[in-house]
This record gives C-alpha cells, sequence and structure tokens, in this order.
C-alpha cells in the first residue's frame, strides 16, 4: 500500500506563524526520506490555525529541496483564480520537478465569506462557473488546444514540456466526486474533515459513473485520514489534546494556534464541549503504531483504496515527525520505495 502526506502548515501558541511554513518544509524532507509517495500542502485564509496560504508557492520550495517524493496541493481553491493563472503556476512546478507535481483543486473556499470576496471580489456565481474552470484547466495544463469556438483557443498555458502534472479533485460531498468522475480525474476525499460520514456513498458515485479519460483509464481514488502514533498510547493520546481542544474551538467558530498538550490537559469542557470530543476520539485513529496500522489497514481494505493520505496535527514538530516515522516503518515504506527503483 501507499502511504502519503498531507500537511496543512499549523500554527501553535507562543510561535510566529511562519515557523509553521518552515516546519512544513522540514517536514517534507523527512518523509521524503522515509518512503511516502506524496506530500500535499492545503490552502487556507484568514486562519489563526492553518497558515498555508499559497500552495504553489510552499510546494515550489518543496520541489526544490526533495528528490524524489511527489508534491502536491490539496488543494488550489479554483474558484478564488483564473484556471490560466493556476495552469502556468503548475507548468513552471512541473519544469522544477518533472514528474512529480500533483495538482489537487477544490471549491470550497478555504476561509470566511468576506476573506473569499477579498481574494476574488468579482466571483460571478463561482460555483456555477466551477466545472467549466476544471475543464479549461484540463486543456491547459495537458497543452492540449482548447475546442474550436473556444475564446480561448489560441492561449496555451507556458512553460510547455514533456511532462504533464496529474490533476486531483478534492471534495468532501457527492459533488467533488460525480465530478471528478464525469471529467475522469483522480479522486481524494476528505475523511479527516467530514469524520468519514459520506465516504462510502462519494466513493461508490464516483467509480459508477466514471468515464475513462485517455491519461486515466480507470478511476483512482483516495482519502486523506487523520491519523497519530507514538511510542506509547498514553503519549498518543497526550499529544492529541492539541488537536482536540483546537476541533473544539472549530465547531464555535474559534480559528487559534494549537496549543501546548500541558495546556490542553488543564482545561475543562462544558457539555457540549465533551460532546464534540467524545465523538472525535471515537472516530480518531489515535495510539501504539500497531494499532494505527491496524485502523488504516482496515479502512483501506474497507473502502478498497490501495493509497492513504496521512494528517497529523501536534504542538511541537518532534511528535509529528516520529508518527510519520513509526508509520512509515509499519508499512515498510522504504523497502517499498527502493524495490520500486530497483
Amino acid at each position: 500500500m501507499k502511504l502519503s502526506v498531507l500537511d496543512q502548515s499549523t500554527a501553535s501558541k507562543g510561535k510566529t506563524q511562519d515557523v509553521a511554513i518552515r516546519e512544513t518544509l522540514a517536514l517534507a524532507k523527512h518523509c521524503d526520506t522515509l518512503g511516502y509517495h506524496r506530500y500535499w500542502v492545503s490552502e487556507h485564509h484568514n486562519s489563526g490555525n492553518i497558515v498555508g496560504t499559497a500552495p504553489e508557492v510552499l510546494m515550489a520550495a518543496i520541489a526544490a529541496t526533495t528528490p524524489r517524493i511527489r508534491v502536491g496541493s490539496a488543494g488550489v481553491m479554483l474558484p478564488h483564480y483564473s484556471a490560466l493563472k493556476v495552469a502556468e503556476q503548475f507548468r513552471v512546478l512541473e519544469a522544477i520537478a518533472p514528474g512529480r507535481i500533483d495538482l489537487g483543486i477544490g471549491r470550497a473556499p478555504g476561509s470566511d465569506g468576506l476573506t473569499s470576496h477579498a481574494l476574488n471580489p468579482h466571483p460571478e456565481n463561482v460555483e456555477d462557473q466551477f466545472p467549466r474552470q476544471v475543464q479549461e484547466l484540463q486543456y491547459w495544463v495537458s497543452g492540449t488546444p482548447l475546442p474550436e469556438g473556444h475564446p480561448y483557443q489560441k492561449i496555451f498555458a507556458q512553460p510547455t514540456g514533456p511532462g504533464t502534472p496529474d490533476i486531483w479533485m478534492l471534495g468532501s460531498s457527492n459533488y467533488g466526486a460525480q465530478l471528478a468522475a464525469y471529467f475522469g480525474m483522480p479522486y481524494a476525499f476528505a475523511y479527516f474533515f467530514s469524520g468519514g460520514a459520506g465516504v462510502e456513498q462519494a466513493l461508490e458515485l464516483y467509480r459508477k459513473n466514471y468515464k475513462p479519460s485517455e491519461r486515466y483509464p480507470k478511476p483512482n481514488a483516495t482519502i486523506c485520514v487523520w491519523a497519530l502514533a507514538a511510542d506509547t498510547e498514553e503519549e498518543a493520546w497526550r499529544q492529541f489534546k492539541s488537536r482536540e481542544r483546537s476541533t473544539i474551538n472549530r465547531e464555535f467558530g474559534i480559528r487559534l494556534p494549537l496549543i501546548s498538550p500541558e495546556e490542553a490537559a488543564t482545561q475543562t469542557y462544558s457539555a457540549a464541549e465533551e460532546a464534540i470530543a467524545g465523538k472525535l476520539r471515537r472516530k480518531s485513529i489515535v495510539g501504539t503504531v500497531q494499532h494505527v496500522e491496524e485502523k488504516l489497514r482496515e479502512l483501506a481494505a474497507r473502502l478498497e483504496l490501495d493509497e492513504l493520505v496521512i494528517v497529523t496535527w501536534t504542538f511541537d514538530p518532534e511528535p509529528r515527525h516520529r508518527s510519520y516515522e513509526l508509520i512509515a516503518k509499519a508499512f515498510g515504506l522504504n523497502k517499498a520505495t527502493e524495490k520500486a527503483a530497483a
């Protein structure tokens, strides 16, 4: 099985936000050596805890400082931008790291309504325009001329070259699954975001309605799942407290930097907060690496997946690095990478 990484560049209390970006670069190098298949970075705006606002810029730095791992966005929030400009950015990235670039796109704003308007003050019914944007993006990224009669037929995204980034559709609802199927492109479900709700139906719709394309003759699906492994179960749940508190805050519209496990442990919950925390604990994959491996393999088998993308939040970078180390070793990632390269 292939394992990949989603890094959301989370900020921690007591550190300036720029530190989170440099920690993303360090973790990317680490995961490259561990044998992970992809390294995806997200796009969020006006957030106090997720500070990766420009995935295409961050990807360029990662691609230039890693030799092997695929580098991608999870994703570029396409309604904010011109499809041509996104295509140009990712054609440049393909030139920097040929054969290693993933262009993950999404429809969600990745921000609040006011911030979305600031990013694109002339949206022109962006939801209705999204399928058209996706179609144009496919043409421009691949270097294929747009259809006869299209107003942009004579425009090409440069630099051109022999390779083409892989375009992924990201989502947490049936809409993205159906659109990915219609356009014949890979699909990633944000399992960690929805707590897994709706994943079976979305994957079924994607696979059942898939229209083969020249580049992707068969459906290709994955999910992004939250997981945290540590040397002991106690330590794993202790580190998890930072994310637990952040998730509760988000439910009440509060987006603050991650607090330390020690600070989180001193806080008491209201009945409503405890209900949120209890639901999160039941759904989260947290514990020893043996437990985490078992749960990940069960999930992949149930959903018929041969790749999982793992996202992990911790207050300090060391426990996050350790978690990815333990999981990589349990799944034999380095051995699989060495065998594939032989």
